[in-house]
């Protein structure tokens, strides 16, 4: 499962499909699907590798979401990682890496073997259908593959790309639907004593701890935009990244021995909720509205190798 895709995301907002196509040597895959008809070159630990949409796509899927998300919510995050494979940019040598942090997660048959056990088949089948029955399928606005950015979970919204990142007219703040009794961990808790509190933001002041935090600044998707720390301003995403908090929708509190964060949700929020997808899916809504509501305005369109189909608007 994500948690991710994280700040390096925007390494590069390049757009189009450059890349693609720049195995020339490379034999015509026999897969006659639009996934098996796309050339990827997939950056390993060991290097580029050469291999095809179709042979990437599940093993990123399986790496990214839960085999028993169900049907609809699987298909949603195929067609946003093979959005953001076709949008590459990140890599000069390569459309999409192994890293989360960067590109997308991505675990090879041993590992999940060593996983599921007994279950490979079964949740394999799960991730090859919903690949299969979105063969080709991604989305884009003005006509180019989108930044298909997505997290594990939101608290009630997602964050607004602006908040973060570079603003994105697809990626701003949308309601979603999962709840505490949808995701373990939904809300959790980090404790940070004073001294170790001083120690990591280098505080200089005389003042007690009861007096170190000041006013909390919220941004329009209700996550921590600044908080004052003993006269400093420091950034959500800053507090988030020094005290290992799970997202930037937090609180925290001194409570006469060490400063408690409560925190909402988990990954930078922005985008597709995964969560969000299941319970949507769990509504009995389509992978193609959950797309709709998490990447407004994008526009659904098909692969193949002579080119990109239009498939039509996404559902409103």
């Amino acid at each position: 499962m994500r948690y991710a895709v994280s700040l390096l995301l925007w390494c590069a907002l390049t757009a189009g499909l450059a890349g693609l196509y720049q195995l020339e040597e490379t034999a015509p895959p026999e897969d006659a699907s639009a996934d098996g008809q796309t050339p990827l070159v997939l950056l390993t630990e060991d290097g580029p590798r050469q291999t095809t949409m179709a042979d990437w796509l599940p093993f990123a899927l399986a790496a990214e979401m839960p085999a028993s998300f169900g049907g609809e919510a699987l298909k949603a995050q195929a067609v946003a990682l093979r959005t953001l494979a076709l949008a590459g940019g990140r890599h000069a040598d390569a459309n999409v890496c192994t890293d989360a942090g960067c590109c997308a997660a991505w675990l090879d048959e041993p590992a999940l073997r060593a996983r599921w056990q007994d279950g490979y088949e079964e949740n394999m089948a799960a991730l090859r259908d919903a690949a299969a029955a979105t063969d080709g399928e991604y989305l884009t606005y003005g006509g180019q593959p989108i930044q298909a950015a997505f997290h594990s979970s939101s608290a009630g919204c997602t964050e607004d790309s602006g908040a973060i990142w570079s603003p994105l007219p697809y990626l701003v703040s949308v309601f979603s639907p999962e709840t505490e009794q949808d995701v373990p961990d939904l809300v959790s808790t980090v404790t940070v004593p004073a001294e170790e509190f001083a120690r990591t933001l280098d505080l200089d002041t005389d003042l007690p701890p009861e007096r170190w935090l000041g006013p909390l600044a919220r941004d329009a998707a209700g996550r921590t935009d600044t908080l004052l720390i003993a006269g400093t301003a420091y950034t959500g995403s800053r507090l988030r990244s020094l005290f290992g908090l799970r997202s930037t929708a937090f609180t925290v509190e001194w409570d006469g021995q060490a400063f408690v964060f409560t925190v909402s949700g988990y990954g930078h929020g922005v985008g597709m909720s995964q969560y969000g997808a299941r319970a949507f899916a769990a509504m009995g809504i389509d992978y193609r509205h959950i797309l709709a509501h998490y990447y407004p305005g994008t526009v659904m369109a098909v692969w193949s190798p002579a080119g990109a189909v239009p498939a039509g608007k996404s559902p409103a």
